[in-house]
């Protein structure tokens, strides 16, 4: 089996969907000997912020010289982006050694699994190989029935901001989206969550209360920022001065926030964790497609929030960052994300749009999204695809100008590439 067989038995017809529940995924780990039962976890949730808040975690574990698993989605560029060691991608001869070895496991399967759960189970039997010490896992969706949750009894569980997505399946109050989140935390085993609401604190303290697990509550009174720009963020957070977060806006702090506080339960638990490899871990992180600066000429940042707490975020950064420079515009969504709440509070900003297709199934054609955006006002121009796009973007803005590029995580990978292929050439 090679790569490309690997990936596209993955990704095959038959596995698609979400189908909610761990008897699939409990099954297929029973097969393959129970792999996730030889390590140990920090399990992370949450609507906005988990995989900045697990890459902080994973960065701070590795400083701390442990052998560290990171399990993530979706991916940004590439696949194997989705299970790393160390910061480290799963290699291609590792995924199509592990993806051959759990074929005819899962194919002996009455029910199949969803490709989410096979890729769980993949991570799983790539980081026992690798020897893992430690495993940040986050969840797919919601928490109490995503397969990630066959985690047992995890070192800190974790649950970042709560926000109204995924409602078909989850719920449509934040109360119920918490009570599903909360499903991750464990009997006798420590959660951290992210400020919110006394009513969706109060879903995790009753879950607390239940199963017997103390719960942290992030100190946001805290975080003191002292200096900002767009390589990052310098902030002092309790005992800590002047910590360095390349992360931009406020709600990265906010999660830094969470980070810290769920590595001093981690060092109470036993773990050994110095100040400094804090310190350290933070600003070696790095999460790519989160207000990420590209390109200083024209100013080029792509971001992929797409649902009201992202945008919201997306709009305090603009504000901070961007106060008083006219936009271009480059912008893409899935037709089935509620993407009216993505442009109202943006199109003040915008001198322009340009409108792409991202490379999903599920997305909105550039040519409807731009008949959608006319109502702004604004001049709106659909491109063929994501690499025209960004030429057009880049054009459009001038050397002096400023292309803000958002709307969905799936075309982040597209438009990075691009834009490194316009910046090896003159324009």
């Amino acid at each position: 089996m090679n790569v490309s067989e690997a990936l596209s038995y993955i990704h095959s017809v038959c596995w698609k969907g979400s189908i909610p529940g761990l008897s699939r995924t409990r099954e297929l780990l029973g097969k393959m000997g129970n792999p996730e039962k030889k390590l140990r976890f920090v399990h992370v949730a949450g609507t906005n912020g988990k995989g900045s808040t697990a890459a902080m975690l994973a960065s701070i574990l590795r400083q701390a010289g442990f052998v560290t698993g990171l399990y993530t989605s979706p991916y940004i560029i590439k696949f194997h982006e989705r299970m790393q060691v160390d910061g480290e991608m799963i290699s291609d001869e590792e995924l199509c050694a592990i993806t051959e070895y759990i074929r005819p496991l899962a194919q002996s399967m009455t029910e199949s699994p969803t490709e989410f759960e096979l890729v769980t189970c993949i991570a799983m039997e790539y980081f026992v190989r690798r020897g893992c010490q430690i495993v940040v896992m986050e969840v797919g969706m919601g928490g109490e029935l995503d397969s990630t949750n066959v985690i047992e009894s995890p070192e800190v569980s974790v649950i970042c901001n709560i926000g109204l997505d995924h409602t078909e399946v989850l719920g449509d109050t934040l109360e119920k989206i918490a009570a599903a989140k909360a499903g991750i935390i464990k009997p006798g085993c420590p959660a951290v969550i992210y400020r919110a609401a006394p009513s969706v604190e109060a879903v995790f303290e009753e879950k607390c209360r239940a199963v017997g697990s103390e719960l942290y509550k992030a100190d946001f009174d805290a975080i003191h920022l002292l200096r900002h720009d767009l390589t990052g963020q310098v902030f002092d957070f309790g005992r800590f001065a002047a910590l360095h977060l390349p992360l931009l806006g406020a709600h990265q702090l906010r999660n830094a926030a969470v980070v810290l506080t769920a590595a001093d339960v981690l060092k109470a638990r036993g773990w050994h964790i110095s100040d400094e490899n804090i310190r350290e871990g933070l600003a070696a992180v790095r999460w790519p497609g989160r207000f990420e600066l590209l390109r200083k000429e024209p100013l080029f940042i792509v971001d992929g929030g797409h649902n009201p707490q992202c945008i919201e975020a997306l709009v305090q950064n603009i504000r901070q960052y961007l106060a008083g420079q006219p936009l271009t515009v480059l912008t893409g969504v899935l037709a089935d994300k509620d993407y009216h709440c993505m442009y109202a509070s943006v199109a003040p900003f915008a001198a322009r749009f340009i409108t792409v297709t991202p490379p999903n199934p599920r997305a909105l054609d550039a040519q409807a999204l731009a008949e959608y955006l006319r109502q702004f006002g604004k001049p709106v121009t659909a491109c063929s695809s994501v690499d025209a796009g960004v030429r057009e973007a880049i054009r459009q803005a001038g050397a002096d100008g400023v292309v803000l590029a958002y709307g969905s995580l799936y075309m982040v990978g597209d438009i990075e590439a691009a834009v490194l292929s316009v910046s090896k050439k003159a324009f």
